[in-house]
Protein backbone atom coordinates (compact mmCIF):
# COMPACT_ATOMS: atom_id res chain seq x y z
CA UNK A 1 0.00 0.00 0.00
CA UNK A 2 2.83 2.40 0.79
CA UNK A 3 4.15 2.15 -2.76
CA UNK A 4 0.83 3.07 -4.36
CA UNK A 5 -0.20 6.54 -5.44
CA UNK A 6 -3.91 7.29 -5.09
CA UNK A 7 -5.26 10.27 -7.02
CA UNK A 8 -8.28 11.80 -5.24
CA UNK A 9 -10.34 14.03 -7.53
CA UNK A 10 -12.19 16.54 -5.36
CA UNK A 11 -9.91 15.76 -2.42
CA UNK A 12 -10.20 19.21 -0.83
CA UNK A 13 -13.98 19.04 -0.32
CA UNK A 14 -16.12 17.91 2.61
CA UNK A 15 -15.91 14.19 1.87
CA UNK A 16 -12.49 14.56 0.25
CA UNK A 17 -10.67 15.60 3.41
CA UNK A 18 -11.87 12.46 5.22
CA UNK A 19 -10.95 10.19 2.32
CA UNK A 20 -7.50 11.74 2.05
CA UNK A 21 -6.91 11.45 5.80
CA UNK A 22 -7.95 7.78 5.78
CA UNK A 23 -5.63 7.00 2.88
CA UNK A 24 -2.73 8.80 4.53
CA UNK A 25 -3.32 6.87 7.75
CA UNK A 26 -3.08 3.66 5.73
CA UNK A 27 0.33 4.73 4.46
CA UNK A 28 -0.71 5.50 0.88
CA UNK A 29 0.79 8.31 -1.15
CA UNK A 30 -1.97 10.70 -2.15
CA UNK A 31 -2.37 13.24 -4.93
CA UNK A 32 -5.11 15.74 -4.07
CA UNK A 33 -6.78 17.25 -7.14
CA UNK A 34 -8.97 20.37 -6.98
CA UNK A 35 -9.78 23.13 -9.43
CA UNK A 36 -7.25 25.17 -7.46
CA UNK A 37 -4.67 22.80 -6.02
CA UNK A 38 -3.97 25.23 -3.17
CA UNK A 39 -7.42 24.47 -1.74
CA UNK A 40 -6.04 21.20 -0.39
CA UNK A 41 -2.95 22.60 1.29
CA UNK A 42 -4.59 22.38 4.73
CA UNK A 43 -4.16 18.59 4.44
CA UNK A 44 -0.35 18.86 4.49
CA UNK A 45 -0.25 18.51 8.27
CA UNK A 46 -1.96 15.10 8.01
CA UNK A 47 0.82 13.57 5.93
CA UNK A 48 4.36 12.36 6.30
CA UNK A 49 7.26 13.86 4.37
CA UNK A 50 6.70 13.34 0.63
CA UNK A 51 3.43 11.48 1.19
CA UNK A 52 1.07 14.05 -0.32
CA UNK A 53 0.94 15.95 -3.62
CA UNK A 54 -1.37 18.68 -4.91
CA UNK A 55 -2.57 19.33 -8.45
CA UNK A 56 -4.94 21.78 -10.10
CA UNK A 57 -7.45 20.20 -12.45
CA UNK A 58 -11.01 20.67 -13.67
CA UNK A 59 -13.04 17.48 -14.24
CA UNK A 60 -14.77 19.22 -17.13
CA UNK A 61 -11.47 19.29 -19.05
CA UNK A 62 -10.23 15.92 -20.37
CA UNK A 63 -6.62 17.12 -20.69
CA UNK A 64 -6.61 18.21 -17.04
CA UNK A 65 -7.72 14.76 -15.91
CA UNK A 66 -5.17 12.99 -18.10
CA UNK A 67 -2.40 15.16 -16.63
CA UNK A 68 -3.54 14.80 -13.01
CA UNK A 69 -4.07 11.04 -13.15
CA UNK A 70 -0.83 10.18 -15.00
CA UNK A 71 1.36 7.94 -12.86
CA UNK A 72 -1.35 7.04 -10.35
CA UNK A 73 -2.11 3.45 -9.36
CA UNK A 74 -5.67 4.17 -8.22
CA UNK A 75 -8.22 6.97 -8.61
CA UNK A 76 -11.12 8.15 -6.45
CA UNK A 77 -13.68 10.52 -7.98
CA UNK A 78 -15.60 12.50 -5.34
CA UNK A 79 -16.78 15.41 -7.46
CA UNK A 80 -20.44 16.31 -7.07
CA UNK A 81 -22.62 19.41 -6.90
CA UNK A 82 -26.12 20.11 -5.54
CA UNK A 83 -26.90 23.02 -7.85
CA UNK A 84 -25.59 24.07 -11.24
CA UNK A 85 -24.54 22.27 -14.38
CA UNK A 86 -25.15 18.64 -13.41
CA UNK A 87 -24.34 17.40 -16.91
CA UNK A 88 -20.90 19.00 -16.89
CA UNK A 89 -19.81 17.68 -13.49
CA UNK A 90 -21.75 14.45 -12.95
CA UNK A 91 -21.73 13.08 -16.50
CA UNK A 92 -19.02 14.72 -18.61
CA UNK A 93 -16.69 15.04 -15.63
CA UNK A 94 -17.22 11.42 -14.59
CA UNK A 95 -16.53 10.30 -18.16
CA UNK A 96 -13.34 12.36 -18.28
CA UNK A 97 -12.04 10.84 -15.05
CA UNK A 98 -12.88 7.25 -16.02
CA UNK A 99 -11.49 7.63 -19.54
CA UNK A 100 -8.23 9.13 -18.27
CA UNK A 101 -7.94 6.42 -15.60
CA UNK A 102 -8.30 3.69 -18.21
CA UNK A 103 -5.85 5.35 -20.60
CA UNK A 104 -3.26 5.80 -17.81
CA UNK A 105 -3.43 2.14 -16.82
CA UNK A 106 -4.93 2.77 -13.39
CA UNK A 107 -5.62 -0.44 -11.45
CA UNK A 108 -8.67 0.63 -9.42
CA UNK A 109 -11.25 3.37 -9.79
CA UNK A 110 -13.77 4.26 -7.08
CA UNK A 111 -16.60 6.50 -8.21
CA UNK A 112 -18.78 8.07 -5.51
CA UNK A 113 -22.35 8.54 -6.72
CA UNK A 114 -25.51 8.77 -4.59
CA UNK A 115 -28.54 6.76 -3.56
CA UNK A 116 -31.28 7.78 -5.96
CA UNK A 117 -28.98 7.79 -8.98
CA UNK A 118 -31.13 6.74 -11.91
CA UNK A 119 -30.91 7.70 -15.61
CA UNK A 120 -34.73 7.81 -15.58
CA UNK A 121 -35.06 9.97 -12.46
CA UNK A 122 -37.49 12.86 -12.68
CA UNK A 123 -34.89 15.13 -11.05
CA UNK A 124 -31.89 16.43 -12.96
CA UNK A 125 -29.61 15.61 -10.02
CA UNK A 126 -30.67 11.95 -9.81
CA UNK A 127 -30.69 11.59 -13.57
CA UNK A 128 -27.19 13.02 -13.98
CA UNK A 129 -25.85 10.80 -11.20
CA UNK A 130 -27.35 7.76 -12.95
CA UNK A 131 -25.95 8.77 -16.32
CA UNK A 132 -22.60 9.40 -14.66
CA UNK A 133 -22.54 5.82 -13.43
CA UNK A 134 -23.28 4.60 -16.95
CA UNK A 135 -20.41 6.50 -18.57
CA UNK A 136 -18.02 5.35 -15.83
CA UNK A 137 -19.00 1.72 -16.45
CA UNK A 138 -18.54 2.20 -20.21
CA UNK A 139 -15.03 3.65 -19.86
CA UNK A 140 -13.83 1.62 -16.85
CA UNK A 141 -15.96 -1.55 -16.46
CA UNK A 142 -14.29 -2.71 -13.24
CA UNK A 143 -14.88 0.56 -11.37
CA UNK A 144 -16.42 0.31 -7.90
CA UNK A 145 -19.40 2.63 -7.43
CA UNK A 146 -20.43 3.80 -3.96
CA UNK A 147 -23.87 5.30 -3.40
CA UNK A 148 -24.19 7.05 -0.02
CA UNK A 149 -27.41 8.38 1.46
CA UNK A 150 -27.43 11.88 2.98
CA UNK A 151 -23.95 12.50 4.45
CA UNK A 152 -23.44 14.04 7.88
CA UNK A 153 -20.32 15.31 9.59
CA UNK A 154 -18.86 18.38 11.27
CA UNK A 155 -18.61 20.35 8.00
CA UNK A 156 -21.79 19.09 6.32
CA UNK A 157 -24.36 21.27 4.61
CA UNK A 158 -27.35 19.19 5.71
CA UNK A 159 -27.59 18.69 9.47
CA UNK A 160 -25.86 22.04 10.05
CA UNK A 161 -28.34 23.81 7.80
CA UNK A 162 -31.34 22.46 9.71
CA UNK A 163 -29.69 23.13 13.07
CA UNK A 164 -29.11 26.76 12.11
CA UNK A 165 -32.73 27.19 11.01
CA UNK A 166 -34.10 25.53 14.14
CA UNK A 167 -31.86 27.75 16.26
CA UNK A 168 -33.24 30.93 14.68
CA UNK A 169 -36.91 30.26 13.90
CA UNK A 170 -39.82 30.33 16.37
CA UNK A 171 -41.67 27.80 14.20
CA UNK A 172 -39.86 25.37 11.89
CA UNK A 173 -41.50 24.47 8.57
CA UNK A 174 -40.81 20.90 7.42
CA UNK A 175 -41.06 20.03 3.73
CA UNK A 176 -41.87 16.43 2.81
CA UNK A 177 -41.92 15.35 6.45
CA UNK A 178 -42.60 11.68 5.65
CA UNK A 179 -39.72 11.10 3.22
CA UNK A 180 -37.08 8.79 4.70
CA UNK A 181 -33.30 9.11 4.88
CA UNK A 182 -30.54 6.83 6.12
CA UNK A 183 -27.95 9.42 7.20
CA UNK A 184 -24.40 8.16 6.83
CA UNK A 185 -21.31 9.44 8.65
CA UNK A 186 -18.67 10.95 6.38
CA UNK A 187 -15.89 9.06 8.16
CA UNK A 188 -17.59 5.75 7.39
CA UNK A 189 -17.74 6.61 3.69
CA UNK A 190 -13.99 7.28 3.81
CA UNK A 191 -13.49 3.80 5.30
CA UNK A 192 -15.61 2.35 2.49
CA UNK A 193 -13.48 4.09 -0.15
CA UNK A 194 -10.31 2.62 1.36
CA UNK A 195 -11.89 -0.84 1.51
CA UNK A 196 -13.08 -0.57 -2.10
CA UNK A 197 -9.56 0.32 -3.21
CA UNK A 198 -7.65 -2.35 -1.33
CA UNK A 199 -9.92 -5.37 -0.84
CA UNK A 200 -9.85 -7.57 -3.99
CA UNK A 201 -13.11 -9.23 -2.96
CA UNK A 202 -14.90 -5.90 -3.45
CA UNK A 203 -13.58 -5.26 -6.98
CA UNK A 204 -15.02 -6.25 -10.33
CA UNK A 205 -17.45 -3.53 -11.26
CA UNK A 206 -19.68 -3.72 -8.19
CA UNK A 207 -22.09 -1.09 -6.86
CA UNK A 208 -22.71 -0.60 -3.14
CA UNK A 209 -25.30 1.46 -1.27
CA UNK A 210 -24.07 3.15 1.91
CA UNK A 211 -26.53 4.01 4.65
CA UNK A 212 -26.24 4.62 8.37
CA UNK A 213 -27.73 2.44 11.10
CA UNK A 214 -30.92 4.50 11.40
CA UNK A 215 -33.73 5.32 8.99
CA UNK A 216 -35.32 8.67 9.85
CA UNK A 217 -38.10 10.65 8.24
CA UNK A 218 -37.53 14.32 7.50
CA UNK A 219 -39.78 15.23 10.42
CA UNK A 220 -38.02 12.82 12.79
CA UNK A 221 -34.63 14.17 11.77
CA UNK A 222 -35.67 17.77 12.43
CA UNK A 223 -37.18 16.76 15.76
CA UNK A 224 -33.96 15.00 16.76
CA UNK A 225 -31.82 18.01 15.80
CA UNK A 226 -34.09 20.33 17.77
CA UNK A 227 -33.68 18.17 20.85
CA UNK A 228 -29.93 17.86 20.37
CA UNK A 229 -29.48 21.65 20.39
CA UNK A 230 -31.90 22.17 23.29
CA UNK A 231 -34.71 23.84 21.35
CA UNK A 232 -38.36 23.17 22.11
CA UNK A 233 -39.82 24.56 18.90
CA UNK A 234 -42.99 23.61 17.01
CA UNK A 235 -42.43 21.71 13.75
CA UNK A 236 -45.08 22.38 11.11
CA UNK A 237 -45.24 20.03 8.14
CA UNK A 238 -45.93 21.94 4.93
CA UNK A 239 -48.57 20.38 2.64
CA UNK A 240 -47.11 19.04 -0.59
CA UNK A 241 -49.25 21.31 -2.73
CA UNK A 242 -47.82 24.41 -1.05
CA UNK A 243 -44.20 23.17 -0.98
CA UNK A 244 -44.48 22.37 -4.69
CA UNK A 245 -45.44 25.99 -5.35
CA UNK A 246 -42.47 27.21 -3.29
CA UNK A 247 -40.15 24.92 -5.24
CA UNK A 248 -41.40 26.26 -8.57
CA UNK A 249 -40.97 29.80 -7.30
CA UNK A 250 -37.26 29.13 -6.78
CA UNK A 251 -36.78 29.87 -10.49
CA UNK A 252 -37.51 33.52 -9.76
CA UNK A 253 -36.71 33.78 -6.03
CA UNK A 254 -33.04 33.01 -5.28
CA UNK A 255 -33.72 32.80 -1.53
CA UNK A 256 -36.44 30.14 -1.88
CA UNK A 257 -35.99 27.38 0.77
CA UNK A 258 -35.96 24.59 -1.81
CA UNK A 259 -35.38 24.26 -5.55
CA UNK A 260 -37.65 22.49 -7.97
CA UNK A 261 -35.06 19.77 -8.49
CA UNK A 262 -34.55 19.24 -4.75
CA UNK A 263 -38.31 18.93 -4.31
CA UNK A 264 -38.40 16.27 -7.01
CA UNK A 265 -35.61 14.35 -5.24
CA UNK A 266 -37.68 14.40 -2.05
CA UNK A 267 -40.46 12.47 -3.74
CA UNK A 268 -38.55 9.23 -3.10
CA UNK A 269 -37.02 7.75 0.05
CA UNK A 270 -33.23 7.99 0.26
CA UNK A 271 -32.44 4.62 1.85
CA UNK A 272 -30.39 1.52 1.03
CA UNK A 273 -32.18 -0.50 -1.64
CA UNK A 274 -29.31 -2.31 -3.37
CA UNK A 275 -26.28 -4.16 -1.98
CA UNK A 276 -25.50 -2.97 1.55
CA UNK A 277 -21.92 -1.77 1.23
CA UNK A 278 -21.14 -1.55 4.93
CA UNK A 279 -22.29 -5.12 5.49
CA UNK A 280 -20.18 -6.32 2.56
CA UNK A 281 -17.15 -4.42 3.88
CA UNK A 282 -17.64 -5.41 7.54
CA UNK A 283 -17.88 -1.73 8.53
CA UNK A 284 -20.14 -0.88 11.47
CA UNK A 285 -21.87 2.41 10.54
CA UNK A 286 -21.81 5.27 13.05
CA UNK A 287 -25.10 6.59 14.51
CA UNK A 288 -25.76 10.31 14.18
CA UNK A 289 -26.09 10.66 17.94
CA UNK A 290 -22.63 9.19 18.53
CA UNK A 291 -20.75 12.06 16.87
CA UNK A 292 -23.10 15.00 16.22
CA UNK A 293 -22.87 16.40 19.74
CA UNK A 294 -19.28 17.35 19.01
CA UNK A 295 -20.33 20.11 16.63
CA UNK A 296 -24.05 20.72 17.24
CA UNK A 297 -23.06 22.29 20.55
CA UNK A 298 -22.39 25.51 18.63
CA UNK A 299 -26.13 25.87 17.98
CA UNK A 300 -27.17 25.69 21.65
CA UNK A 301 -28.13 28.94 23.28
CA UNK A 302 -25.59 28.46 26.09
CA UNK A 303 -23.10 26.35 24.18
CA UNK A 304 -21.74 23.24 25.84
CA UNK A 305 -23.27 24.26 29.16
CA UNK A 306 -26.78 23.82 27.77
CA UNK A 307 -28.46 20.45 28.01
CA UNK A 308 -30.30 18.45 25.38
CA UNK A 309 -34.07 18.10 25.35
CA UNK A 310 -33.94 14.51 24.06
Amino acid sequence: MKDRLVCVIGGSGFLGRYVVQSLLQQGARVRVVARDGRDGWFLKTQSGLGQIQFASGDVRKPKDMARCIAGANAVVNLVGILKGDFQAFHVDGARNVATAAAACGVHELVHVSAIGADPNSQSAYGRSKGEGEQVVRAAFPTATILRPSIVFGREDGFVNRFADLIRMLPVVPVIRGAVKFQPVYVGDIAKAVVAALYDPDLHGGKTYDLGGPEVLSMAELNRWIAGAIGRRVPLVEIPDAFSAIMAKASRWIPAAPITQDQWLMLQSDNVVAGVDGFAAMAIVPTPLEAVADGWLVQYRRNGRFAGKTV
